[in-house]
């Protein structure tokens, strides 16, 4: 039997183990409440990964195409999320 691969932002809640700054800590605390903590450090994390892909997206075209300007670079960042929010997943980090 093969394991379930999830894409980012999918299947049940793991435990990890995770150290932060106190005062990051007691900042997200302060913003969010105790009961939110974990679903913040999600977020951010699936934030950090998108950014990430699209870097790499980026990065692999322009050493196709050439550089690409500061204007086309936030096109893309626009339409890289919203396909993202449209379709619901995330492409697979190589």
């Amino acid at each position: 039997m093969g394991e379930t691969a999830f894409n980012i932002g999918e299947g049940p809640a793991t435990g990890v183990s995770l150290s932060l700054p106190e005062g990051t800590a007691e900042a997200i605390r302060a913003r969010v409440g105790k009961r939110q903590f974990s679903a913040f450090i999600a977020k951010a994390v699936e934030r950090e990964l998108r950014g990430q892909v699209l870097d790499e997206y980026l990065a692999d075209y322009e050493s196709r195409k050439g550089p690409a300007s500061e204007q086309a670079r936030q096109f893309s960042r626009q339409v890289f999320d919203e396909v993202l929010a449209e379709e619901g997943e995330w492409p697979v980090l190589s």
